[in-house]
């Protein structure tokens, strides 16, 4: 493999451009399935079932590219500590695209029986798979390229496709369900977000080719060990910093799901609204999740990072006792002020999580180590969180789900009380 001495010149502007055009693209892509699996699947692809047990069913095929994400960290986390980050990259971005495009292209139950929801679950896989890679090759383009003292800021570039995703899938679907017939949605208006994303996915791949491998990745092929198996290098010499790392991100995945995905299931269903009016509501709270998030890393980049989570892990514990008084009255007001708190919470956790991560690990394991710690918390944070979350409220009432909340946070603060500041340390070793 060739490699080369001389450092890239990558553009401020053309490499945040890229780490958020892509997870953007991503986001979109998982979050179009998120939105689907509450209004559309489970009368498309679980006919069979009471619509109860058939939203379960839904949920959980969901849940299935929470499980693919960490082979997704294994596979282009191997490359992406081998290769580089670029190439990587585009390859995990096709492999989102194609699956995502596949599923708008999927016949229903009706059409072919049982092999439906078979083919929607292996579709799901290939999402999940492409976004383990996704994300943190996305976070490690923006923070390997980041100037001294500024690694928190240029981190969040990623982090802010996550809102930007929702916004677009939020949006797409707002706009069908308002131009649409209900049968018209339900025949075929469901499939256009799902092949729409194929010009998104164009778009991110012109702008994935146009950059140069980071500096800090070119350095380390000159002057670091190559690691053959950088997945086996993560466990066995980096354990104590994947279990941390993996701890540290499962009160955002909780909170994320429990907010988005949970509270679009239960607000069209026990609460009574239609599925206008509480995707209006999720996509105004959603702009606080955008808002916090460069907050967040101005104050990481200043305060630090373990110092703005710890606070900010306190304020989600708080926030989940709050979560029935806030969201089980059902009021207009009440369920806007529960959306806006609980992502703007969000943002202020989910800003500076990216860097933190990338910061337990060593360049030439890097991609690896945080993909791999940010996908498994994942799975014990948000692959069953909206299915554990129903079935909570269901039995035990909306209280249950807040206090399922708190406890992620408790588990998420004793972490980080174990881990060190990484705010200064070498990011290039």
């Amino acid at each position: 493999m060739s490699r080369p001495t001389a450092a890239p010149a990558n553009s401020t502007g053309r490499i945040l451009f890229a780490s958020l055009a892509g997870t953007t693209i991503e986001f979109f892509d998982f979050y179009i399935y998120a939105t689907a699996a509450v209004l559309v699947f489970p009368p498309l692809f679980f006919p069979g079932a009471d619509p109860a047990a058939g939203m379960l069913q839904s949920l959980a095929t969901f849940a299935i590219a929470f499980f693919a994400r960490p082979l997704g960290s294994a596979l282009f986390g191997h490359f992406g500590d081998r290769l580089g980050r670029k190439v990587t990259l585009v390859a995990a971005l096709l492999t989102m695209g194609v699956s995502t495009v596949a599923i708008g292209l999927l016949p229903t139950y009706a059409q072919i029986g049982v092999l439906a929801p078979l083919l929607l679950a292996l579709c799901r896989f290939g999402q999940g798979l492409g976004l383990g890679g996704e994300w943190g090759g996305a976070v490690l383009l923006a923070t390997e390229n980041a100037p001294p003292g500024k690694r928190a800021w240029f981190g969040m570039f990623p982090q802010l496709g996550a809102p930007l995703g929702f916004l677009l899938s939020g949006g797409c679907f707002l706009i069908l369900t308002e131009v649409l017939s209900d049968q018209q949605f339900f025949a075929w208006g469901w499939r256009i977000p799902f092949l729409l994303s194929a010009l998104l996915v164009l778009v991110g791949l012109y702008v994935r080719l146009k950059i140069e491998e980071t500096p800090v990745f070119r350095h380390a092929l000159d002057t670091q060990e190559e690691v053959k198996v950088p997945m086996a290098r993560v466990i066995t010499h980096h354990t104590k910093a994947l279990v941390l790392g993996t701890v540290v991100a499962i009160a955002t995945f909780v909170l994320f799901y429990l907010t988005t995905v949970f509270a679009l299931t239960w607000g069209t269903t026990a609460l009574g609204y239609s599925r206008e009016t509480f995707l209006v509501i999720q996509l105004l709270a959603i702009l606080c999740f955008a808002a916090t998030i460069p907050f967040a890393a101005l104050f990481a980049d200043r305060h630090g990072r373990r110092r703005t989570l710890i606070w900010v892990t306190v304020a989600i514990a708080v926030f989940g006792l709050l979560f029935e008084p806030l969201f089980g009255g059902g009021s207009l007001v009440g369920v806007l002020l529960f959306l806006a708190l609980g992502l703007g919470l969000m943002g202020m956790t989910y800003g500076p999580l990216g860097t933190v991560l990338s910061e337990y690990f060593p360049t030439r394991v890097r991609y690896t180590g945080v993909s791999l710690a940010f996908n498994l918390a994942g799975i014990f944070g948000a692959s069953l969180a909206p299915y554990i979350a129903t079935a909570l409220a269901t039995r035990f009432g909306l209280q249950a789900v807040g206090y399922y909340l708190a406890g992620a946070a408790l588990l998420t603060l004793v972490a980080l009380l174990a881990t060190r500041e990484t705010r200064d340390q070498d990011y290039g070793r």
